[in-house]
């Protein structure tokens, strides 16, 4: 799931962006100062920032999380229209520029853009384990699998990495984010779901082994790595 970095200090404007990109399937980080944002930016894989802020310059800013981040995807936010603004954000890093008021509409599709721009298509082929992100889609051996959003978004997050074991935190945080309030014990019970699906067994597994005490992977399925297509 993409952790977007929304660096907005206006609540409404933010609630509106936040819950756009929560519809598409993101993941979001909300900063509404520069300070708070560095604690989110080394997450992020992609940053939404404008450029007027409390606490310090937009422009600043956007050197510092490409100094930091050289090839994390920027979508620069800002009331200034002047060609001037623009082409000094492009020039310094920004990958793309919108200025306020703006579709929210045009916002997401520019947000997906940058993704697919910067990571490529998102399809994830495992063996006979086949995602598409865009349509929310998981096949089997060519069988569909009825996933909801969460569960595609865990299988996801796993097939991301056959092999690497993610913790219970790693994976809440993928996939519930920051904000969620529950306990880990959530990933527990999504990974029960996802194992009835594939029809998995948990004491000889071919698809989501238990790492006791650590957390799940999953197995590599034949494969060394990903297919990405």
């Amino acid at each position: 799931m993409p952790k977007i970095l929304l660096i907005e200090d206006d609540p409404q404007v933010a609630q509106l962006l936040r819950l756009a990109l929560e519809q598409k399937g993101h993941s979001i980080y909300w900063a509404t100062n520069g300070a708070e944002s560095m604690r989110y930016l080394p997450k992020a894989d992609l940053l939404a920032l404008d450029l007027g802020l409390p606490d310090v310059d937009g422009v600043e800013l956007l050197r510092r999380a490409r100094a930091l981040r050289p090839r994390l995807p920027v979508l620069v936010l800002t009331a200034k229209d002047d060609e001037h603004t623009k082409v000094y954000c492009l020039e310094i890093g920004a990958d793309d520029y919108m200025t306020k008021p703006f579709s929210v509409l045009e916002f997401t599709a520019r947000v997906q853009a940058l993704l697919r721009r910067s990571y490529g298509s998102p399809r994830i082929r495992v063996g006979p384990l086949e995602l598409d992100s865009e349509g929310y889609r998981a096949t089997l051996e060519g069988r569909e699998l009825k996933l909801s959003k969460t569960e595609f978004a865990l299988l996801r997050t796993l097939a991301s990495a056959p092999g690497r074991v993610w913790s219970r935190s790693e994976l809440l945080e993928a996939v519930w984010g920051l904000t969620f309030d529950g306990t880990d014990r959530v990933v527990d019970v999504y990974i029960n779901m996802l194992r009835k699906k594939l029809g998995d067994d948990p004491r000889n597994p071919h698809f989501i082994e238990t790492m006791v005490g650590v957390g799940y992977r999953l197995l590599e399925l034949k494969r060394e790595n990903p297919t990405v297509f």
